[in-house]
């Protein structure tokens, strides 16, 4: 061998093959006397494998959805409408009527004065107790007792006038008779008898006259003593003093109308309700009828009570016609002042063991039916899922409820209150606690 030819032998480095028992060993290619070794080319069925299963799969799928399509339209037919049910049971109900009004005692005084003048003296503060016939206030007296002086002496004048008019009328009859004598005895004339008889007869009328004057004197001394005395101010019955309107030196003007002093509740003990009830509810309002109340200051008491009057004289307030019911309640523990809100509620009938159901399912409408408006119906489903209209009497209801007076409706029948939306279906779907809460529109 020569040195050329060892020279022009090269070793061609092997690169990127891997092996594997499942592939051909690599060729050897001869040239001359030195062997190369060849990577072995990759098998085509390799490259296409992936993108075979791929396509199956796709296919089967499309298969199933198609088949579970065709299973859908064939058997499941129209859905179900999802309706809101009730239940048709036996429970107590109560119906009551509500109002409002104020709290009053059973009997209350206005104290007032018949004279004018100025306050002097108070004897009586708010929250007094008094007596019948306690001293309250006086007025200032001084100009009543000048006028009661003054009547006085009008009074004795008069009586002067009169003593002096009687004088006046014996001396016309002791004329009258001279004169009667000397007639008879033909030494007068009948002239001077006439004049003697008609100065008696005005010595008379002067009499009556004086008396009248006297009379009219001494009812003038009355009404002067009477104004002095209504200038003290008395209590008119036991009770308490819930009202004082005056102060010391102030002054009162019974002109026109008689001031209000003071105002005195005789018995806190018993107080009354007066309730404002509208026409529409005035109906079920009779006497003995129980009402409970409560007033703001006591949010969480209620008060018992009884209505002992319905008094039929309407009170039309902008167009609102309303009565006004009397309630007495209890106040032993003088909890309630005058004039407190009452917030009443008037029982007007009770059953305990009444067949009713929810007022939801009165005003429901089926949609597409036409409503007969004489005639109460409701809407039932059985058992079955299937949905029937039925006719009912109503009798008493309250807030919640409807008693079933006559129809065949049963205890256990479920009545429909309305259709579910897809929000309502939504959140039935929903786990506790994943509804989210009410949702702001």
């Amino acid at each position: 061998m020569t040195p050329d030819s060892r020279d022009s032998t090269r070793h061609v480095p092997v690169t990127g093959i891997v092996p594997s028992p499942s592939r051909q060993p690599p060729a050897l290619h001869s040239s001359g006397d030195s062997r190369i070794l060849t990577p072995s080319p990759e098998p085509r069925r390799s490259q296409w494998k992936a993108p075979r299963w791929g396509w199956l799969t796709g296919i089967g799928g499309l298969i199933l959805l198609a088949v579970g399509g065709t299973w859908y339209w064939w058997f499941s037919g129209t859905p179900p409408v999802p309706y809101k049910t009730a239940l048709v049971d036996r429970g107590p109900i109560t119906a009551i009527v509500t109002a409002t009004g104020t709290v009053n005692p059973v009997m209350s005084v206005e104290v007032g004065s018949q004279v004018s003048g100025k306050i002097t003296q108070l004897m009586a503060d708010f929250n007094s107790v008094v007596t019948k016939g306690q001293v309250l206030a006086t007025i200032d007296q001084q100009p009543f007792k000048a006028r009661v002086s003054q009547a006085r002496a009008a009074l004795k004048s008069g009586r002067g006038n009169l003593a002096k008019a009687k004088n006046m009328a014996n001396q016309r009859k002791l004329e009258l008779d001279r004169m009667t004598t000397l007639l008879r005895q033909q030494f007068v004339s009948q002239a001077d008898f006439d004049l003697a008889a008609t100065n008696f007869r005005d010595a008379q009328a002067q009499v009556e006259v004086a008396q009248a004057q006297v009379d009219q004197a001494a009812a003038t001394l009355a009404s002067a003593e009477l104004d002095l005395g209504y200038t003290t101010i008395y209590s008119p019955v036991n009770g308490i003093v819930v009202s004082r309107n005056v102060d010391v030196g102030q002054t009162v003007a019974a002109s026109f109308q008689t001031p209000t002093l003071f105002v005195i509740a005789q018995d806190l003990t018993q107080m009354q309700v007066y309730a404002n009830v509208s026409e529409s509810d005035i109906g079920g309002v009779a006497e003995g009828k129980q009402a409970s109340f409560r007033v703001d200051a006591y949010p969480k008491e209620f008060f018992e009570g009884t209505v002992t009057q319905v008094r039929n004289a309407p009170i039309s307030i902008q167009n609102v016609v309303t009565y006004d019911v009397v309630i007495a309640v209890d106040n032993r523990e003088l909890k309630l002042k005058p004039g407190m809100t009452a917030n009443v509620t008037i029982v007007t009938a009770r059953k305990e063991n009444a067949l009713r159901l929810p007022n939801g399912a009165l005003r429901f409408r089926m949609p597409g039916i036409p409503v007969d408006r004489k005639v109460t119906q409701v809407w039932v489903i059985n058992h079955e899922e299937q949905v029937r209209q039925t006719a009912i009497t109503t009798g008493i209801a309250d807030s919640l409820s409807t008693e079933i007076a006559e129809g065949t409706l049963k205890e256990g029948d479920r009545v429909i209150l309305g259709i579910e939306t897809m929000e309502e279906q939504a959140q039935k779907k929903l786990p506790p606690g994943f509804d989210g809460g009410p949702r702001m529109r």
